[in-house]
């Protein structure tokens, strides 16, 4: 047979099959490749967004003896080089070269009592191997020289040293003071500068958040408050500075700079981190007894294996979802394409008969219509993957399977098709007149089929699932549960959608209209071929329905989120006191709708020691405050009785308590509550009314409105503004919560498509023969509505019928699978549960699977009417 020949009759099918066979190939080898670099992407931003004090590599020696100490800047150099050759190959592209990123060394001592303070001010000493570039001096000047001074009638140790600006008011420091630190070892400090940090936000400051900062504490156990501050001190006090006197520890960080590795570099990573703990641990053995390791004080601190697991967790969870949206979508691509090739199969089943009848084999028929095929899918495969490297991302496997897998069941099922239609020359048949039965075999394997997926939903709800995602991936449970169900639901609709209809096709034969009877009987006799949509239409609504309702839920929490982590539209907190007049500027700022103050703290409960946090706060006003918002909170008790207190589950029954705040105050629990947005999630706490104190200090303003962030620390003069819209964003704009949704989108999108391209090849494989049906029905008399009546009868049934049951389907998917997929890596923690039932989206698709089956009835009425009836005729008389 002439190929070419048969590809110029059908041109307009072969035309419609390669365009279906481009965009499918692109589809599912491109999708991948964007989601795969999305990972990636969002491995790196994990990495730098997380603190630096999280992802450095940090190598810590705790000095207990002269002999251990480090007396000059070239010994910390040697050891960060050597350090530095202990990284393993997996790490080293990761690790910053020295003197970059948050990379540096350090000596600190801590614990370091002020002599005479009774415990209650430390004051530590710091050495920074980078500070020039990190400080600037605002009074005074750098610390410089170390000597010694007499103080009690010996010689001590006398630093000059340099404080931050907060030391001065926290811890009441003055440039000038000297003073004496230590009991059994003392030494001299005297403050000569006072420092700020040259860029605060700089990520390098959270290993050293005890030198930006002072600090005051309330030790467990303890009524007085600590005050904390670390001073910096000049390299030449490194020939001074020992852990035979001090509690003293040597530091030095590797920075992680994130600009290579990806997603699949993740369990090498935190293997290879694992690795180095037990490296620089045990280097000293390797080494023997002249090494300048310590086998049993160096050790490697970083967060870096936690943030990798972490990652690994969500990224399991973002594979999964993907897993199954694109799994479907891989196979209802498949099932358009396959419809296609059944309507060009049946355009050539005139012409393959014949040459059957003439004599020719089965391998002609079937291969030169496998021919044909491949010429029609072949070139558009090979575009469509060609074209999949425009899309930024990584190579992978599933790139080059996925058009070879277009391929080969395209050309597969056309020569399968071909082989079992043509078996037997003259292979006429009429299934349209009477359904065929199944066989007892078919039955027994659907029933079968159909079982096993209600009993792998019902274990995925009973049983769970694996629970170390990270180390084993995916559970291949939660992978079949899913395919199950869609297969079963198909398979139930294709074995029970006819019975109705013939019902109601017997009902409309008693009535004296016959176009509700001939249309709902030949909807009810429909061939294999009309019925195959149903294997395409049902999995694209149902995952389609799947993504939807998944993104919304996925939205709905992320808003939730965003409000239980902030509170209300705006918080500002204040580590100081705010002062009346501040609190009334905030009031006056443009933009301020409603404002209600509240005090923050931590409070004594009894005599024993016993703390817990506390909130003063109007409820009443808070609540007007999240008037339509999302959240709310508890309902102000009752104050007629003493001083009402709602409290945490940790601290029900007690009735009443004896707080210890500004002063002793007994209140009455009167209610429970097991967190409170913005403040408390767990632990022990309490909720009283905002005068509970004489004299209120407020540190938290709860506001709302629209107010410009940066207008209100300034109208406060201090403090933290936190907003719901900016909480929002941050969960919204990470990388693998973008991903996901964006998938779901084009999903969504992609499925749609097909399935109108499902209707409308559904249509068109029995086109002629509704047409010929009608002309031959016209002759009898047929108008023109009436023939569009009979088309919409035939063809409405099974589109409507699929798309309720694809509906239900995709509504119920995200129950069903539940317990398998946590999403609350993408909703701000919170798990996604509770999945809004936004029909808009399946809603919209079911009208325009409709509206495509009305406008081919349309359609196919108009064509019909231009037959000849003539030749109709003469061709039924010549069958």
């Amino acid at each position: 047979m002439k190929t070419l020949l048969l590809a110029r009759v059908h041109l307009g099918v072969v035309a419609v099959l390669s365009v279906l066979t481009l965009s499918a190939c692109l589809l599912v080898a491109g999708l991948p490749r964007a989601m795969q670099g999305s990972f990636d992407d969002a491995l790196r931003r994990t990495l730098r967004s997380a603190l630096a004090q999280q992802v450095d590599l940090t190598v810590r020696f705790e000095s207990h003896g002269a002999e251990e100490d480090l007396r000059e800047r070239g010994q910390f150099d040697s050891r960060d080089k050597e350090f530095r050759g202990l990284v393993p190959a997996a790490l080293k592209p990761l690790v910053s070269p020295p003197g970059t990123g948050t990379g540096h060394m350090s000596a600190e001592t801590f614990d370091t009592p002020v002599n005479g303070a009774g415990g209650s001010t430390y004051l530590n000493l710091g050495w920074l191997s980078d500070a020039d570039r990190r400080v600037s001096w605002v009074a005074g000047r750098a610390p410089g020289t170390t000597g010694s001074t007499r103080w009690n009638g010996a010689s001590i140790p006398l630093y000059e040293v340099g404080i931050v600006d907060e030391a001065r008011s926290v811890v009441g420091l003055q440039l000038g003071q000297t003073k004496i630190i230590g009991e059994t070892h003392p030494a001299a400090v005297k403050i000569v500068g006072v420092f700020q940090a040259k860029d605060p936000a700089d990520p390098y400051w959270t290993h050293h958040s005890e030198i930006l900062h002072a600090t005051t504490v309330v030790p467990p156990g303890k009524v007085e408050s600590e005050k904390y501050t670390t001073a910096l001190i000049p390299d030449s006090a490194l020939a001074v500075l020992s852990g035979a006197d001090r509690n003293l520890t040597y530091s030095w960080v590797l920075p992680i700079a994130p600009a290579t590795g990806g997603s699949f570099d993740v369990p090498e990573l935190g293997a290879a981190v694992a690795s180095m703990a037990k490296t620089v641990t045990l280097h000293a053995a390797d080494n023997g007894a002249g090494s300048a390791f310590s086998r049993s004080q160096y050790r490697l601190d970083t967060g870096l294996p936690k943030l990798l697991s972490d990652f690994l967790t969500a990224l399991a969870t973002a594979q999964t979802v993907m897993f199954l949206v694109l799994g479907g979508l891989l196979v209802v691509a498949l099932g358009v394409i396959v419809l296609g090739v059944q309507l060009l199969v049946d355009r050539m089943d005139g012409a393959l008969a014949l040459v059957r009848a003439r004599g020719g084999s089965l391998r002609q028929v079937a291969g030169g219509g496998a021919r044909l095929v491949a010429l029609a899918v072949g070139p558009a495969a090979l575009a469509g993957y060609a074209l999949s490297y425009l899309v930024p991302g990584p190579m992978l496997p599933v790139v080059h399977a996925g058009p070879l897998l277009v391929l080969v069941t395209a050309v597969g099922f056309a020569a399968a098709r071909l082989a079992v239609t043509h078996r037997t020359p003259l292979h006429e048949r009429r299934d349209d007149v009477a359904g065929a039965r199944p066989s007892a075999r078919r039955i027994t394997l659907e029933v079968l089929v159909i079982g096993l997926a209600l009993a792998g939903a019902y274990l995925l709800r009973t049983r769970g699932l694996t629970t170390r995602v990270a180390e084993e991936g995916q559970d291949p449970f939660l992978l079949f549960v899913p395919v199950a169900l869609t297969l079963a639901a198909a398979l139930v609709t294709m074995r029970c959608y006819p019975y109705p209809l013939r019902l109601l096709a017997r009902l409309a034969a008693r009535r004296r209209p016959a176009v509700p009877f001939l249309g709902l009987t030949t909807a009810a006799r429909a061939r294999s071929a009309s019925v195959l949509p149903v294997l395409i239409l049902l999995p694209a609504l149902a995952v389609s329905v799947f993504a939807a309702v998944v993104s919304s839920g996925i939205s709905s929490t992320q808003r939730l989120a965003s409000w239980q982590s902030v509170g209300a539209p705006i918080k500002l907190t204040s580590r100081l006191d705010l002062p009346a007049d501040a609190v009334e500027r905030v009031r006056r700022v443009p933009g301020v709708e409603l404002l209600v103050p509240a005090q923050t703290g931590r409070v004594q409960l009894g005599y024993l020691g016993e703390n817990a946090e506390i909130l003063a706060v109007d409820l009443a006003g808070w609540q007007r405050l999240l008037d339509g918002a999302p959240i709310s909170v508890p309902a102000a008790p009752d104050t007629s009785s003493g001083v009402p207190a709602l409290v945490s589950p940790e601290l029900r029954g007690r009735r009443v308590l004896d707080v210890g705040w500004q002063q002793r105050t007994k209140v009455v629990e009167r209610g429970v509550v097991p967190a409170l947005p913005g403040f408390f999630t767990r632990g022990k706490f309490l909720i009283v009314p905002f005068g509970v104190n004489q004299r209120p200090m407020v540190n938290t303003l709860l506001i709302k409105g629209d107010a410009d962030p940066a207008a209100l620390v300034k109208a406060a003069g201090t403090g933290t503004v936190t907003t719901q819209a900016g909480a929002l964003a941050a969960i919204t704009g990470d990388p693998l919560t973008g991903t996901v949704r964006d998938v779901l989108l084009i999903t969504t999108v992609a499925l749609a498509a097909y399935a109108l391209v499902a209707v409308v090849v559904m249509l068109v494989i029995g086109a002629a023969d509704r047409a010929r049906a009608l002309t031959f029905l016209r002759t009898l008399g047929l108008s023109d509505r009436q023939a569009q009546g009979l088309t919409i009868l035939e063809i409405l049934p099974l589109v409507l019928v699929t798309a309720l049951v694809g509906l239900a389907l995709g509504l119920g998917l995200p129950a069903a699978l539940g317990p398998g997929v946590d999403l609350s890596s993408y909703a701000g923690d919170l798990a996604v549960g509770d999945y809004d039932l936004d029909l808009i989206t399946p809603t919209a698709l079911a009208a325009g699977l409709a509206a495509v089956a009305l406008l081919g009835a349309y359609a196919h009425t108009a064509i019909s009417r231009r037959r000849n009836l003539g030749a109709v005729l003469r061709v039924g008389d010549l069958s």
